[in-house]
C-alpha cells in the first residue's frame, strides 16, 4: 500500500496535476469541490484546522500510485479555514466497473497529524450527482465511464448498497455547472467530536 500523506507536495487545493518527481496532468472536465466539516456535538461548529486527504480516478477509472504509478495525480491535502472550509480544484471522476462514480476522503484532527491512515477521526466517500455524472459521460472524453455508469446505480454500489436515501443524499455534494465552464459543488462533513 502506497502512502501519499508523506510525499512532499500533496498539501495543495489543485490537485489536477502531478507533484514532485512526477509530471502528468489529468485531463477531463473542471470540477472545483468545496467540503466543509462541522462539529455535529457542537449545533455544527464549523471545525478550523483539520486535514482532509482527497483522492479519485481519472476520467477513465483508474487511481494514480496503483493503475498508474508514476503519478500522483488527483491527491491532496487541504486544511479547513475559520469556517470549516476546504477547497480543492480538480477533474470529475470517471466510473469503473462495479462502482457508482465517487470522491474517497479522510479527515484528520491536523496537518500534523495527516502523516499517517492510523491518526485519521473519519474515512468516507462522496457520491457524484447522478445529473452531473449523466451530462459529463455523454462527452468524447468519458467514453469509458459511459458504458461502466449505465450499469451501476448506489443501490448496486458495493458501498453505498447499504445506505438510506438520506444518507446518499447527505454524502451527494450539491453541484452547478456545465460542460463549458466546469462544475462547481459543495458538501458538508459532520464529526462527532
Amino acid at each position: 500500500m502506497v502512502n501519499a500523506l508523506d510525499d512532499n507536495g500533496i498539501v495543495r487545493a489543485d490537485i489536477r496535476s502531478s507533484f514532485g518527481t512526477a509530471s502528468g496532468t489529468a485531463a477531463g472536465i473542471y470540477m472545483q469541490l468545496t467540503i466543509t466539516v462541522v462539529n455535529v456535538n457542537s449545533g455544527c461548529a464549523p471545525l478550523a484546522g483539520y486535514a482532509v486527504y482527497l483522492w479519485h480516478c481519472t476520467r477513465d477509472g483508474q487511481y494514480s500510485l496503483y493503475d498508474i504509478p508514476g503519478e500522483n495525480y488527483l491527491r491532496g491535502v487541504g486544511v479547513t479555514d475559520a469556517n470549516g472550509q476546504v477547497t480543492f480544484i480538480s477533474i470529475f471522476p470517471g466510473c469503473y466497473a462495479g462502482r457508482y462514480p465517487h470522491i474517497h476522503f479522510e479527515v484528520y484532527p491536523s496537518l500534523a497529524r495527516a502523516t499517517t491512515y492510523a491518526n485519521r477521526v473519519l474515512t468516507s466517500q462522496l457520491a457524484m450527482p447522478t445529473a452531473a455524472c449523466t451530462a459529463i459521460y455523454a462527452t468524447s472524453g468519458y467514453a469509458s465511464s459511459r458504458s461502466n455508469f449505465s450499469s451501476t446505480t448506489t443501490a448496486n454500489d458495493n458501498v453505498f448498497g447499504d445506505n438510506t436515501a438520506e444518507q446518499i443524499a447527505a454524502m451527494t455534494p450539491a453541484m452547478t455547472g456545465d460542460i463549458t465552464n466546469g462544475f462547481t459543488g459543495s458538501v458538508t462533513v459532520g464529526l462527532a467530536i
